[in-house]
């Protein structure tokens, strides 16, 4: 067995982004920028009026001011103050030439063409004006090259000038699933049968924008016939199989991966649930044998399936974030195998769920965070901090 820490990074290593391509801005949500955005304008490009009020000069002082126009979005007051000059503005609203600070309207009272402070105030030199460029800057980098498309950062892309986006195109995934024990989802089932879970768990868990799965059925326990699905798989950019990675009889996927000609980088990690997991490439496509235990095909496709998606799109830090928590309830010190513990987090709190099983799905359904405890910790009590991944 390897370290957990050793296969993510040995398997990262066989990642290559894909290639590149442009696509409408409205269609890149999710996607991965290809190329740094770097802003084609400037915004704000004038200083702008945060707020309905008047635009005044600060050195006038408390006024009082003569109104000579209005300044509304997208029809700008053309002319210039002069001193003790005000002009009429509304939010978004360009300041006209001259005006540096904006007094709001409720501030203000009109006699006439007279417009006075309706109460003593402390002015402020550029109080409610948005100045040009504090947002950003023609050159300035919006969105750097590998990070995801966020609806956000879609909106700050298009406030700079683009319409389009260099994006890696969407990833590849097969599924499928092995073992005699399995039958199609709502089919009907014999004691010594299941349904076959794993497949529809990680096309829930896997599609998106950037990445697009599709469902290679059940492939039963025959060495012939897994090795020709595989080869037969080689055009993806990632076969991901689950079941029939360990070492039983019925177990034919490495020996069905070799015989398709696939490299096999790793086999068997230290960590639990997820041990059986396998790795390495066919032909160009990259190869992932997860377990076939429900709650292990879906704590090893959070380590390892997400991260190898996310950097093969670009993404320079695809391993899953981990954030700290406070422990809810004690646990056993653990042995050699890194250990990811279904639990519940609330309020900075990760209280374990009581069953875990690799084959506990009702477990899994109720969590939304993986405890993580390094191999060789020792217990750990009520109240300790330790480190998490948000699944949910």
């Amino acid at each position: 067995m390897i370290a957990l820490e050793e296969a993510q990074r040995r398997l990262l290593a066989l990642a290559k982004p894909v290639p590149a391509e442009t696509i409408p801005l409205h269609a890149a949500a999710g996607r991965y920028a290809a190329a740094d955005i770097v802003a084609q304008r400037t915004q704000p490009v004038r200083d702008l009026s945060a707020m309905d009020g008047f635009a005044v000069r600060f050195a006038d002082g408390p006024g009082p001011w003569r109104l000579i126009g209005q300044s509304a979005a997208g029809a700008a007051f053309s002319g210039a103050l002069e001193p003790g000059d005000t002009v009429r503005i509304f939010t978004g609203a360009a300041l006209p030439q001259g005006a540096d600070t904006v007094i709001m309207q409720e501030d203000m009272r009109a006699e006439g063409d007279i417009i006075h402070l309706s109460a003593p105030l402390d002015l402020v030199a550029g109080r409610h004006v948005r100045k040009a460029g504090e947002d950003f800057a023609t050159g300035d980098l919006l969105v750097s090259a590998g990070e995801q498309l966020t609806p956000a950062r879609i909106a700050l892309a298009a406030m700079g000038g683009h319409g389009s986006v260099s994006v890696r195109r969407p990833i590849r995934v097969a599924i499928l699933s092995t073992g005699d024990e399995l039958v199609p989802l709502g089919a009907p089932v014999r004691d010594d049968q299941i349904p076959a879970s794993n497949s529809v768990m990680l096309h829930a868990l896997l599609s998106a924008p950037a990445c697009v799965t599709t469902d290679h059925g059940i492939v039963r326990d025959d060495l012939a016939t897994l090795t020709a699905v595989f080869t037969s798989l080689a055009d993806a950019d990632i076969i991901m199989s689950t079941g029939g990675a360990s070492v039983g009889d019925h177990d034919h996927v490495k020996p069905a991966l070799e015989g398709a000609g696939a490299q096999i980088d790793f086999w068997k990690i230290a960590m639990r649930p997820g041990k059986p997991l396998m790795a390495g490439q066919l032909g160009k496509a990259l190869v992932l044998g997860l377990p076939g235990n429900p709650v292990s095909a879906f704590v090893t496709a959070i380590l390892f399936a997400k991260p190898l998606i996310a950097a093969l799109s670009g993404a320079p830090e695809p391993l899953p974030q981990r954030h700290k928590a406070i422990l809810g309830s004690a646990l056993p010190a653990v042995a050699k195998r890194t250990d990811h513990i279904r639990a519940i987090l609330a309020e900075g709190r990760a209280t374990p769920i009581g069953l875990n099983d690799s084959a506990a799905l009702r477990a899994l359904a109720r969590a939304n965070a993986l405890i993580v405890r390094p191999a060789d910790s020792p217990a750990a009590h009520a109240g300790d901090e330790v480190d998490i991944i948000k699944i949910a």
